[in-house]
């Protein structure tokens, strides 16, 4: 499993600009499968994705985001191998 943290390097008035194409990006994470998980840190300084894949193809799909490409946020990738689960959560088992 990956954990996408993304942490705004810009106000949050220019990732709302952006906000509309960030979440059809997330979306299309979604239907691709990858994504198990999503939403805003707290307070909102950026966001965290949950998510199951191959790291490289996660990689080139978050320079994709509209936050990349406009350098609205940053992302940090964290792998985790996850050995136990609770009970209907065997997906994230990797």
């Amino acid at each position: 499993m990956l954990i996408l943290a993304l942490t705004y390097v810009k106000p949050n008035e220019e990732a709302d600009k952006y906000m509309e194409p960030h979440m059809a990006w997330v979306k299309h994470g979604y239907a691709k499968g990858w994504f198990l998980g999503s939403g805003r840190k707290v307070p909102r300084t950026g966001g965290v994705i949950l998510s199951v894949g191959q790291r490289a193809e996660i990689e080139a799909y978050v320079a994709q985001d509209p936050f990349t490409i406009h350098g609205v946020a940053e992302y940090d990738i964290t792998e985790v191998a996850i050995t136990t689960t609770a009970a209907g959560l065997d997906i994230l088992k990797g």
